[in-house]
Formats: C-alpha cells, sequence, structure tokens
C-alpha cells in the first residue's frame, strides 16, 4: 500500500543529505568525544563544528547552544532552572502548549514551588497580549513560556512583541520553538529571549536530538549531572552522529529557506481550497487557514457526522498519513486538549490535523481528497 504522508507536524522524514553527513559519524568517526586520542578530537571537532553551524544560523554565540535528546527535555530543563535558579515564582503561560509544558507547570504549580498562570485566549486561540501584559504588571519574578507556533491549531505568537514585553517587566521569557525552527528566521541579537527550544526530526533532521539557547547572561545548575559535557549542563556521552545530522539539517533549511516555504505553502493553500469546494460547511479550527499562520499546519472539522478516532482509522487504511492532534498525545481518550481549550471539539464530527512538507506533492493532495470524498459518501 502506497502512503500518502500528511503529518509533517508529528514528523519529517530525514533528508538524505543529512543521512549521508551522519554515516561517517556511524562507522569510521565513531570516537567518543571525551576520549584524548585522535578518533576522540575527531568527535569533538565534529560536535563544535556542528554547534557553530546552528549558532550562526541563529545569530548568537556557540557557547549559548546546548545540544538535548529533543524539545521535551528542553523545555522541562527551562522550566525547572527557572524555578530553581533564576527565582521565578510564577509561570506564566496558555492550556494550549506542548504537554512537556502544560504538565511540568501543573506538576511544579502542586509541588508549591511556583504559582501557575495561564493567559487568557482569543477565540481562535491567540494569546491576549493585553491580559499577558497585566499578569506581568501585577505579578513579579515570572517565566513566561509561550510557544511560536502552535503545533495543532498553526497560531503564531508575535515573538518579538512578547520578547520586548517580558523585557520590559523584568520576566524570563522562554519559547518552544520546535514547530517553526528551519521554518522561520530567528536573530536572536535582536530577539530579547532568554531561551529557546527546537528538534532536529521536525526540520528533516534525526529523532532523538534537539538543542536549547540559553543567553550567556543566564546561569543554571544542570538537571542531568555526569561527566561534565555540554559544559556541565547535560551529562552523558553526545548523541554524535545525532548532533551532526541536526547540524546540516538546520543548514539545509536556512539554505533553500524561501523556496520551501512557497512550496509547503502553496500545497497547503491547495489542499484547503479544495476542502472547502469537496466539503461545504468544513470549519478550520484556530488561526490554521489564514495566510498569517503557520505555513505547514491545517486543522479542520469536517461537517458530516463521524467519530474522530474512526475516520482517522479509515484514512490510515486507505494509506493516508494524518492526526488528530499532537503526536505527543496519542492515545488520549478525551481528545485534542489544545481543541477542547478554544471550545473547537465538536462531538460527532471528524477533526484532522493536515501538516505538509517540502516533499508534499499536490498529486498527493489530489490523492488525498479522493479518498476522502468517497469516505465521507
Amino acid at each position: 500500500m502506497k502512503s500518502i504522508y500528511l503529518d509533517n507536524a508529528a514528523t519529517t522524514p530525514v533528508a538524505p543529505e543529512v543521512f549521508e553527513a551522519m554515516i561517517p559519524y556511524l562507522t569510521e568517526h565513531f570516537g567518543n568525544p571525551s576520549s584524548s586520542h585522535h578518533l576522540g578530537r575527531r568527535s569533538k571537532t565534529a560536535i563544535e563544528t556542528s554547534r557553530r553551524i546552528i549558532a550562526k544560523a541563529l545569530n548568537c554565540q556557540p557557547n549559548e547552544i546546548y545540544f538535548t535528546s529533543g524539545g521535551t527535555e528542553a523545555d522541562n530543563l527551562a522550566m525547572h532552572a527557572a524555578v530553581r535558579d533564576m527565582g521565578c515564582q510564577h509561570i506564566i503561560t496558555t492550556p494550549i502548549e506542548h504537554s512537556a509544558i502544560v504538565k511540568t507547570a501543573e506538576l511544579l504549580d502542586q509541588q508549591g514551588k511556583a504559582k501557575l498562570h495561564f493567559v487568557r485566549l482569543t477565540e481562535n486561540g491567540s494569546v491576549d497580549l493585553k491580559h499577558l501584559e497585566e499578569l506581568l504588571q501585577t505579578n513579579a519574578h515570572c517565566y513566561v513560556t509561550l510557544m511560536h507556533g502552535n503545533n495543532e491549531i498553526a497560531n503564531l505568537l508575535p515573538l518579538q512583541e512578547v520578547a520586548e514585553m517580558c523585557k520590559q517587566y523584568y520576566a524570563v521569557f522562554h519559547s518552544d520553538t520546535v514547530q517553526t525552527m528551519g521554518h522561520y528566521s530567528f536573530d536572536l541579537q535582536k530577539t530579547p529571549v532568554m531561551m529557546l527550544n527546537a528538534a532536529a526530526h521536525k526540520f528533516h533532521g534525526p529523532k532523538g536530538i534537539g538543542f536549547i539557547y540559553i543567553n550567556r547572561s543566564v546561569k543554571i545548575q544542570p538537571d542531568i549531572t555526569g561527566g561534565g559535557q555540554e559544559r556541565g549542563l547535560r551529562g552523558g556521552t553526545e548523541n554524535l552522529a545525532g548532533i551532526v545530522g541536526l547540524a546540516k539539517a538546520i543548514e539545509l533549511a536556512y539554505a533553500e529557506l524561501e523556496e520551501h516555504q512557497q512550496h509547503i505553502s502553496a500545497m497547503k493553500q491547495y489542499m484547503r481550497e479544495r476542502l472547502e469546494k469537496s466539503f461545504p460547511g468544513i470549519v478550520f479550527n484556530g488561526n490554521s487557514a489564514s495566510a498569517e499562520s503557520l505555513y505547514t499546519v491545517l486543522n479542520c472539522t469536517f461537517p458530516t457526522h463521524s467519530n474522530s478516532d474512526m475516520f482517522l482509522f479509515l484514512m490510515d487504511l486507505e494509506g493516508i498519513c494524518a492526526s488528530g492532534g499532537s503526536a505527543c498525545s496519542s492515545g488520549a481518550t478525551k481528545g485534542s486538549h489544545v481543541l477542547s481549550a478554544i471550545d473547537a471539539l465538536r462531538t460527532g464530527q471528524a477533526s484532522v490535523r493536515f501538516s505538509f512538507g517540502r516533499y508534499t506533492t499536490k498529486e498527493e493532495i489530489d490523492e488525498t481528497m479522493a479518498i476522502l470524498e468517497r469516505l465521507m459518501r
């Protein structure tokens, strides 16, 4: 059975160039980066070269980049460090963040280590910036964590504006950029964000590797102690091949950024138009149908009655890979926490997140539409 992959927000296929770059560090150049012999030194050099590549892409210093296992670890590291090491007594976030943020914030609140505040959302799921400012005005020592691009409804945060607001009120600002890294430009010399994180597998790199940017003015203690790797912040032998693959993926992404943006945006727009034509009354959730949204994600609720899980199962039987929401929440019985938070869960109607990548084709969308029209009949 041929697969039609429309779940790029969950993960992306590794780019051939990334795979080729990784192979030597799985076979020939396999030395432990902490070893003093020539194979170890070669591995250490590859890691530091990768760090410089990432720092150059983000316009920051190499010593502000720390490698992690991915976005979830980095989200946890940032929040625990803000509360434990930076004196943050209040956590400000939204109920539609990634579960790594929401669950960690709820845990710290339950433990009495910090008080959790949820920012109000607009009707379509955007952050109410006026309410955010009110929370900053009335609470001191705040840690603000807001994702740049929502992985389910595609709403984009005005990153620069929020960063400047947090700076004005002396709040520590972290942004989860897992869905937008490799898809949008970042200049960390101009955007006063304190911490920011990414995962390679969201932009055609390998799984199990990511990074966190920590501004050099921030001093925190490690969550993982050990052999002193990552300048003492994260102990454990480095994922050498993964780090090389991450750097290659980010290098490719920013070398061809405009081309990828145009292609993926066109695929999303084409599918939106096809869905509107074939299914009058279809609802696009959040801001996902807007030209101002995250251009990789389209979230819709079909007008006909159908159970979401069953509809996704039938799509899967036809070879279509899509989702009902975040892959990290698969198996949840209550449906998408994001759609629930913006009151967009509709009983008896199927909600589907389609997400697009650089390898998505118009022919695949045409095939998908033919299958959807048949299933709905």
